[in-house]
């Protein structure tokens, strides 16, 4: 008997442990220290357990410049948490008999061409949207990165196949925007609707996500919106919204807590919306969160997970004893966000930020799930808080280095004239790159990309720094360049000089031939 009491004290403790919510107090002050110890201007935070919202605040400033608070009811671009939408479409278009995963890409776009024949004939709607083309990390970005730009999604077609491969076909994962953009086009071609009508009507109407939008252009009333911010020259700054429309199918959405919960509800409860209507078959729902592509795990993961992967635009894994999450992160430049639901339990945390800094949604998003999972405190805000400092402090001692040696640079003697640089550099998919020289110093300019100009700085004998004039961008870069025998510049790559630049600008894909 006493053996039957005990089994059941410890299944209910079990029991209880999972169901546990973290106390309002308890999370208000971690918020609140969040947004202090990474610098944050303002954070929203949504909590779904059990069939409803459980906690739903914003706090801090939706904006340094209007001082007005973040709550809410606050629009954030949610960037690549937009991925699980456009997969859902496509599985919508699977349901309908007009699409099948496993179609190739040139059944629906016949132009669709990559830099290997074999790959591109082979090439599958599953494989745009699951990160494995074989192309690097980020590759091509900068067609959509930074806003401003003058390439469209017909652009994107035709120059992914000057973008060379770094792995085989299928055999690793690197994360890739722009098959997604070609994924939004195919999804155009199939329904007859455009990405952002077809997100709109077919999925965030019947879902019941009343302020969202499927693109940033189409937020008519901008009262409650973020503004963005990032930390330029060791200081945060707030810098104009920055998301291309070309890329929204790759991360296009705005929204806020409450809609995100909403659309969370709705795929924890199998695709049916609040009304009973079903948008998509178990049998398609089922396939948007089976592991497409592996990611590996490491010896000391921190929820012992077994597994990690992505699937049709969620990332996947489990989590303590087994727990199957479906998560996904996204970021713009000036804001970072964060989808993570564990449907077994119930449970979703969505949190929305304004500034370009992960831990901070990492720190809010762990400790609540711990609470579910029924961990002890493991003072996430230390241990990413010490990551952070420890970070910002590496990258800041690479680039004090580095500006170190161009002061040094000036007097060389040896560091390129302007008779040998001066000119035109093309590559094959970004188009022109400008350098010229006013007598005292180079610039350069990025013709099809004009916010990406700057300041070109002597570093060495075949190398310059490029200091871009928008210093939010945090994304300097070396550029060196090749001599002929004449000692004229015939062709140029670019490298950055820290790790803390964003992937997306993706200066080392350039292949910048000198062409006057």
């Amino acid at each position: 008997m006493f053996l039957k009491r005990l089994l059941i004290i410890v299944l209910t403790i079990s029991v209880i442990s999972l169901n546990a919510q973290i106390e309002e107090k308890q999370l208000d002050k971690l918020i609140q220290e969040t947004l202090t110890t990474f610098d944050i201007p303002g954070i929203s935070v949504g909590i779904f357990k059990d069939g409803k919202e459980v906690y739903a605040k914003g706090y801090g400033v939706r904006s340094l410049t209007t001082k007005k608070d973040m709550n809410d009811n606050t629009l954030v671009g949610v960037a690549s948490n937009s991925k699980g939408f456009t997969c859902f479409a496509l599985a919508m278009m699977v349901d309908a008999g007009k699409l099948n995963w496993d179609d190739k890409v040139r059944k629906h776009i016949p132009e669709f061409q990559l830099y290997d024949a074999w790959v591109t004939d082979n090439f599958t709607v599953r494989d745009l949207v699951t990160h494995r083309s074989g192309m690097g990390l980020g590759a091509g970005d900068l067609m959509f990165f930074p806003d401003g730009n003058d390439f469209d999604v017909d652009d994107v077609i035709n120059n992914v196949k000057h973008l060379e491969s770094e792995t085989s076909f299928r055999s690793k994962f690197a994360y890739n925007n722009n098959m997604f953009i070609i994924a939004g086009e195919v999804l155009k071609r199939v329904s007859g609707l455009s990405w952002e009508d077809f997100i709109e009507t077919k999925i965030m109407k019947p879902v019941g996500m009343t302020s969202s939008k499927a693109s940033y252009n189409r937020v008519t009333d901008k009262s409650n919106i973020i503004d963005a911010h990032t930390r330029a020259e060791g200081k945060v700054i707030q810098i104009p919204h920055d998301w291309s429309r070309t890329a929204n199918a790759a991360g296009g959405i705005v929204s806020n807590v409450h809609d995100m919960m909403t659309w969370a509800q709705f795929l924890m409860n199998d695709a049916v919306t609040k009304s009973g209507e079903r948008l998509l078959s178990e049998r398609q729902f089922y396939e948007l969160w089976q592991l497409q592509t592996p990611l590996g795990v490491g010896p000391n993961d921190s929820y012992n997970s077994n597994f990690k992967g992505y699937g049709l635009g969620w990332f996947l894994t489990d989590v303590k004893g087994g727990h199957k999450q479906v998560y996904h992160t996204g970021g713009l430049l000036g804001t970072v966000t964060q989808f993570t639901m564990i449907p077994d339990l119930d449970l979703a945390i969505v949190v929305l930020t304004n500034q370009m800094n992960g831990n901070a949604f990492n720190t809010i998003t762990n400790t609540i799930k711990d609470s579910y999972l029924g961990y002890e405190n493991r003072d996430w805000l230390k241990n990413y808080g010490e990551r952070n400092v420890d970070y910002l402090k590496y990258n800041d001692s690479i680039k004090a280095e580095v500006y170190a040696k161009v002061v040094k640079a000036q007097t060389n003697l040896n560091t390129p004239k302007p008779n040998q640089i001066v000119g035109t550099y093309t590559d094959d998919w970004f188009g022109d790159i400008l350098i010229s020289h006013d007598g005292k110093t180079y610039s350069i300019k990025c013709e099809r990309s004009p916010r990406l100009f700057g300041e070109l700085l002597p570093y060495n004998a075949t190398t310059y720094l490029v200091k871009w004039n928008d210093r939010s961008y945090d994304a300097d870069v070396f550029m060196q360049f090749t001599f002929n025998e004449k000692g004229d510049a015939e062709f140029a790559t670019m490298k950055y000089i820290a790790p803390i630049t964003d992937f997306s600008f993706d200066f080392h894909d350039l292949e910048l031939i000198k062409t006057n």
